[in-house]
């Protein structure tokens, strides 16, 4: 029986899982390592989706992602003794101009995703970090890339651009857009479940820690939140989203930040915990009476609701929205927020499907389609890893 490992390291996390090889990648466990360099905690799901026990990470494992990496390796092998990963899959957020389809991670691809680490400096070095220990642990094993801006390559001139001179975007100066492993199983599930739907005009707004929105028809991306960079678009937990260039001048020539500082600022500090002074989480922010949390939150969704506004232009038109993502997935107030009032554009929310987190939640008297679908990011990667294998 062959098996692949699937690797998806973030800033702060590592999420993975195991998949019996096959058309349709059947998983055997997933699990979420999180706060890496800090005081790590693991979260494992078995096949028919029970917690798994794995208590707290040792502190010698919460140093950085090679550690946590083993400490993942070291639970599968317990669990599965006799598996036998053939392919590793890896999510690399940035895959530039060059890759639009998953990769095999030759020495030469690697040095070409290392160059586009200024791109993408709060993930690329974290997932680049992770192939290599992969291929440490697994020297035989094909190893695989799996890129989050693929998704959105095929976008038109004017949401691939910048009002920049020309030669900018000859470097790479463009609009990537993000959450493309999101999107595309989104787009997977929507041409299963609704092929109206997926053949239409659709909105996916996956809201999480990190958080973007993408406008797509027949099933491919036209337009996205995110730009060049994953500070774009939405705020996120601790991400700014959209902000006047002005801004970053002004931090530099008045408050005398330094690059480095502006990219901390933008990157770890801003987002829902800057707006709150309290929290980056969602689930706190809704807990607390702290009129700056509230002031978030109302920022949060005003922000979602204009970008709405704007891919349903770039679209002509709106069939459905999906919300997806952490957020999108499980916080029926943001979502009840996000829809109220845009009657106008066609939303009509069922209240009682909302509560109760159902796959349609709009009335059955709305224009458009409102849903709730959970993403599965680690299964795209998945497919691809067996599809390399396959090959």
């Amino acid at each position: 029986m062959s098996h692949v490992l699937t690797l998806n390291a973030g800033s702060s996390t590592l999420k993975f899982g195991l998949f019996e090889a096959g058309e349709t990648p059947k998983p055997l466990i997933t699990g979420l390592i999180d706060h890496i360099g800090g005081a790590a905690t693991a979260k494992l799901k078995d096949a028919q989706g029970n917690t798994v026990s794995f208590s707290d990470l040792p502190a010698k494992n919460s140093a950085n992602h090679d550690g946590a990496l083993q400490a993942a390796l070291t639970k599968i092998s317990n669990r599965f003794p006799n598996a036998k990963i053939d392919a590793v899959g890896h999510r690399v957020v940035h895959g530039g101009l060059n890759f639009s389809d998953p990769v095999e991670l030759t020495p030469e691809v690697i040095s070409e995703l290392s160059t586009l680490m200024p791109f993408a400096p709060l993930h690329q070095p974290h997932n680049l970090a992770g192939v290599r220990s992969a291929l440490a642990a697994f020297p035989d094993a094909k190893q695989v890339a799996c890129f989050d801006t693929a998704f959105h390559r095929q976008h038109p001139f004017v949401n691939d651009t910048f009002a920049l001179p020309r030669s900018y975007y000859d470097k790479g100066v463009r609009r990537y857009g993000f959450h493309g492993l999101s999107y595309d199983y989104i787009s997977g599930k929507l041409a299963e479940i609704a092929p109206t739907l997926h053949a239409g005009r659709v909105v996916v707004a996956h809201l999480g820690n990190g958080a973007s929105m993408c406008a797509m028809e027949h099933g491919r991306s036209v337009a996205s939140s995110m730009g060049f960079s994953s500070l774009d678009g939405l705020p996120m937990g601790t991400r700014s989203g959209q902000l006047d260039p002005g801004v970053l001048l002004y931090l530099m020539n008045q408050e005398g930040l330094s690059a480095t500082e502006i990219s901390d600022l933008l990157y770890k500090k801003s987002g829902l915990l800057g707006l709150s002074g309290l929290s980056h989480d969602m689930r706190e922010l809704l807990a607390s009476d702290d009129i700056h949390a509230r002031e978030a939150v109302d920022y949060f969704c005003f922000r979602i609701r204009r970008e709405l506004g704007g891919l349903a232009a770039a679209l002509e038109g709106l069939d459905a929205i999906v919300f997806t993502g952490g957020i999108g997935e499980n916080a029926a107030k943001i979502r009840r927020r996000v829809c109220a009032g845009m009657h106008w554009i066609g939303v009509e929310l069922d209240e009682g499907r909302n509560d109760a987190n159902e796959t349609i939640i709009s009335s059955s008297f709305s224009r458009v389609h409102v849903m709730v679908l959970p993403t599965n990011e680690e299964l795209v990667i998945a497919k691809a890893a067996t599809a390399a294998i396959d090959a």
